[in-house]
């Protein structure tokens, strides 16, 4: 079928929305019409080809919307269906058959090889293949070839256009409080970065009962965000020693931290604003072949540093709770969001890069 979507064609070149073929869902497949599809910086890092995927391509990994058309092998979800869209993985390896599917051993070929498993092409252009199948989906466009691993139903009480960055963004930033740390109440945490992925962890941190909750960043208007949301206190860097100020506040250091900025001296920061036997959490997505130095003393000492993907979030369970708890006013994510249409996406880019704009979602 001819669609619409947002083709990018060359390294850090513009989206341009042109006319593609995508094709029917093949047995295990579906197909959706999307109505949000939220703004990554995942996204912008593959635009850019800091994550190697290949052009021309049609990116995006935040997709909600409606079913349209099922394979036949498909049971999860009908036509009608409110869905949205997560990462893939592949069900069968040893980590997937362990429950922990964000560490899928075919992780990297499911999300980021820009065609089907077998190399098929999901979209083209004049028969030439548009590399797809980013995250199982490639959301940038009217409607998205899925396979029914990916795909979580959702209810359809909630306005289905917020609800696609919960399939990455923000059950990671929730997630890694959640399901990764486990943060427990009456805990200290310390978030490095105001980002989406970071209020959605002040707001997980709130959910689960941390009474001290410590936001850094230096954007001061996130910074209110977080304390609007729930931190029990915001650090700007720039006026002095954010690990000192942790160790203060928190009177030798936090229980658990992340790391979302992807910056390699904050994880630095990370670990070290710990007490004995904390846990940091890394998230943030640094350039391939970032190195970072670590005091071996500090971890020695009982403290630990993990890497978290997608918030260890088994979607089908993970994104229906984040969406009760949003619908219990307990989770308010959407007040993150700004509102594109998809021939906006180069705007809202640019305003997601210069920090003018928190979770762009884009609406075909």
């Amino acid at each position: 079928m001819k669609i619409k979507a947002a083709v990018v064609r060359e390294k850090s070149g513009p989206f341009v929305i042109e006319d593609v073929e995508l094709d029917d869902p093949r047995e295990n497949e579906v197909l959706v019409r999307i109505t949000g599809s939220g703004l990554c910086h995942t996204d912008l890092v593959a635009r850019d080809q800091y994550l190697p995927f290949p052009l021309p391509a049609v990116l995006g990994h935040e997709g909600s919307g409606v079913v349209e058309k099922i394979g036949s092998r498909v049971q999860k979800v009908k036509a009608g269906d409110h869905v949205v869209l997560s990462y893939l993985s592949c069900g069968c390896c040893s980590s997937c058959l362990k429950g922990l599917p964000t560490y899928c051993l075919n992780f990297f070929p499911s999300n980021f090889m820009g065609s089907r498993l077998d190399g098929s092409a999901t979209m083209k252009k004049k028969g030439k293949p548009i590399h797809g199948a980013f995250f199982g989906q490639s959301s940038f466009a009217s409607h998205a070839i899925a396979l029914e691993r990916n795909v979580v139903k959702v209810k359809q009480d909630v306005s289905l256009d917020k609800l696609g960055p919960l399939g990455c963004g923000v059950q990671t930033g929730a997630g890694g409080v959640m399901n990764s740390l486990k943060a427990e109440a009456g805990s200290s945490i310390a978030i490095f970065g105001m980002g989406s992925v970071g209020l959605s962890a002040v707001l997980a941190a709130v959910v689960v009962g941390c009474t001290t909750i410590v936001a850094v960043d230096f954007n001061m208007t996130r910074l209110a965000l977080a304390r609007e949301f729930g931190a029990t206190h915001i650090i700007d860097p720039r006026n002095g020693d954010p690990v000192e100020e942790i160790r203060t506040i928190t009177g030798g250091g936090a229980k658990y931290s992340l790391e979302c900025t992807g910056i390699p001296d904050v994880l630095s920061q990370a670990l070290d604003c710990l007490t004995l036997t904390g846990v940091c959490g890394l998230i943030g997505v640094a350039p391939f072949g970032s190195r970072v130095s670590l005091d071996c003393q500090n971890i020695l000492n009982g403290r630990a540093v993990r890497g978290i993907v997608e918030g260890d979030s088994i979607p089908d369970v993970f994104i229906p709770t984040l969406i009760d708890l949003y619908t219990q006013s307990r989770f308010p994510f959407d007040r993150m969001i700004t509102f594109y249409n998809l021939d906006q996406i180069n705007q809202a880019a640019e305003d997601s890069e210069k920090g003018k704009t928190l979770k762009a979602v884009l609406r075909p």
